[in-house]
């Protein structure tokens, strides 16, 4: 089966691993491929391993999105999510999930020691 969309998250994350997983559970016609950056570089990615690391990426129809529109790509390939990731895609919505996200990065390094 191919897979609708491809996701690099960090693996060595607490939080990610946490919030991978959780979308795992969620992509149950395993339209996403999930790949761990935290090991090593993906031969496949066009972005720099640093970036990887340091913002959610995701590729959709030969796309590279990050930030909310990474997350909105995935939500997309999970029917649950779907239409929170259709939403998205109206950019006062995605204007507001990426405000989120940039608040959320500020308090990453508290929440990943807080999970660890």
């Amino acid at each position: 089966m191919s897979r609708a969309v491809k996701v690099w998250f960090d693996g060595a994350c607490p939080l990610c691993r946490r919030e991978i997983a959780l979308m795992r559970r969620l992509d149950k016609r395993g339209a996403i491929n999930f790949i761990d950056v935290a090991d090593g570089a993906d031969p496949s990615c066009p972005i720099d391993r640093a970036q990887l690391l340091a913002r959610f990426h995701a590729e959709e129809g030969g796309v590279v999105y990050n930030g909310a529109a990474a997350f909105a790509a995935m939500w997309r390939a999970i029917p649950l999510l779907r239409p929170l990731g259709l939403a998205a895609r109206n950019g006062a919505v995605l204007r507001v999930l990426e405000a989120a996200y940039l608040q959320f990065l500020k308090v990453r390094p508290r929440l990943q020691r807080f999970f660890a």
